[in-house]
C-alpha cells in the first residue's frame, strides 16, 4: 500500500505538494487527539432562583 501512494505522489505537480502536505498533516493530527487544556473558573452569567429549590420526590427517587 505504502508503494501505491509513493507512485501517485510521484505523479503530482510540484505547485500542488503545499496543498497536499497540508491535507496530510491535519489528517494525521485528527488521528491523535491532543489534550484540550483546561482553563478552571466561574461560568459566566446568573442562576435563577428556581436552581436552588428543592427537587421533586419521584427525580431524587432516580438518581437512588
Amino acid at each position: 500500500m505504502l508503494q501505491q501512494i509513493i507512485h501517485e505522489l510521484q505523479a503530482i505537480p510540484p505547485h500542488k505538494l503545499p496543498l497536499l502536505y497540508d491535507l496530510i498533516h491535519h489528517f494525521r493530527l485528527g488521528l491523535t487527539p491532543t489534550p484540550q487544556p483546561r482553563t478552571p473558573g466561574l461560568l459566566s452569567g446568573t442562576l435563577s432562583n428556581a436552581f436552588f429549590d428543592p427537587l421533586p420526590e419521584t427525580e431524587l427517587q432516580q438518581w437512588e
